[in-house]
């Protein structure tokens, strides 16, 4: 992958409703760049129906927030009548001048509990409230068992839950001791899958989808990755030769597409967050103590030592005004206030 150009074969997985073609690789472009060739760069690429792709773009609204949107608004209205119900509902936490509330969940360091409960929670509204019954072989579970007894005849039928969801989730996320990016990461990757190729996630593959992207986040995300052979150790009977076969169709049908753009992460972040509140999945706060308090104040120093070492490379100082830091895009005012 070091080589500017290079040119990559593979066989595509048989799917009954796409056939696919790979491209050569050309050289990796900036953002905002255009490749000059008559190639296609992975960069330019867009949607086949027009829409925008939620796991490229940040302002596209995530899938799991349109499939659940009904149980948001549900859930808002019912938190509203109960703010009307003082006795039903204990006293909210709420910040002072002398004591601030905080969780211990942030964009940059999220809490791996909670949200793992609220991926699992998005890939069950998925599950649930899909509006079609498309698949793929590769993930069929009765065509590929994770356990040797294999599946029921009917096993196409029955809904899992949420606990089941997040309890199959969990599993893999304790015994390979991931992160909780990984997981938000992980629930970019199934949607982006979906959306590429034309798939519906459903009671008959859903355990394989987020394995298969599990196993790829993890990769991708963490700098000493879980191998596959490790997951096999984790799923008992399944095989290496298919956790490798997984894998590669699972890149395949995301086009080998496995970037995932700062603000399509907060996005997924933040919307995850809205549907933990929708379905009291509540983040637990607790006091800003002076420990935790030295702390934010401290990473909060780096990310400003390092856009100033950034602003200094570029050749402007650090006592330049507004004015040269936004090059003069924008025009600057200052309102004075007399008293």
């Amino acid at each position: 992958m070091g080589n500017k150009t290079s040119c990559c074969s593979y066989s595509s997985p048989q799917s009954s409703h796409r056939e696919r073609v790979i491209i050569p690789i050309e050289e990796t472009l900036h953002e905002g760049e255009i490749s000059q060739s008559n190639l296609q760069h992975i960069s330019e690429r867009e949607g086949d129906d027009g829409e925008a792709d939620p796991s490229q773009d940040p302002m596209a609204k995530t899938i799991f927030i349109e499939r659940s949107k009904t149980a948001i608004e549900n859930g808002m209205i019912r938190r509203k009548s109960q703010h009307q119900i003082a006795d039903l509902r204990p006293l909210k936490k709420s910040s002072s001048c002398s004591t601030i509330y905080l969780d211990d969940s942030t964009v940059s360091q999220p809490n791996l509990k909670n949200t793992v409960k609220c991926v699992a929670l998005g890939i069950y509204y998925h599950i649930k409230n899909r509006d079609s019954q498309r698949e793929i072989d590769i993930f069929d579970e009765k065509l590929h068992p994770l356990t040797r007894d294999g599946v029921s005849d009917d096993y196409d039928k029955y809904y899992p839950e949420h606990k089941q969801i997040y309890k199959f989730v969990r599993t893999l996320f304790n015994a390979a001791q991931l992160t909780a990016e990984c997981a938000i990461i992980t629930l970019v990757y199934l949607e982006r899958l979906l959306t590429y190729a034309e798939l519906d996630i459903q009671p008959s593959n859903w355990k394989r989808i987020v394995l298969g992207a599990i196993l790829l986040a993890s990769k991708v995300w963490d700098d000493q990755a879980v191998w596959n052979v490790d997951y096999c150790q984790i799923l008992k009977d399944i095989t290496v030769e298919d956790m490798n076969e997984l894998e590669r169709q699972f890149l395949e049908l995301l086009q080998f597409n496995i970037n995932v753009p700062s603000s399509v992460y907060a996005k997924y972040y933040f919307d995850l967050r809205t549907l933990a509140e929708a379905n009291d999945l509540t983040f637990p706060s607790e006091p800003l103590s002076i420990e935790r308090a030295l702390k934010l104040e401290a990473m909060s120093r780096v990310m400003a030592d390092k856009y100033t070492q950034e602003a200094i490379k570029k050749g402007l100082k650090k006592w330049s005004s507004l004015d040269n830091v936004t090059n003069g895009q924008t025009a600057r005012r200052s309102i004075a206030i007399l008293s």
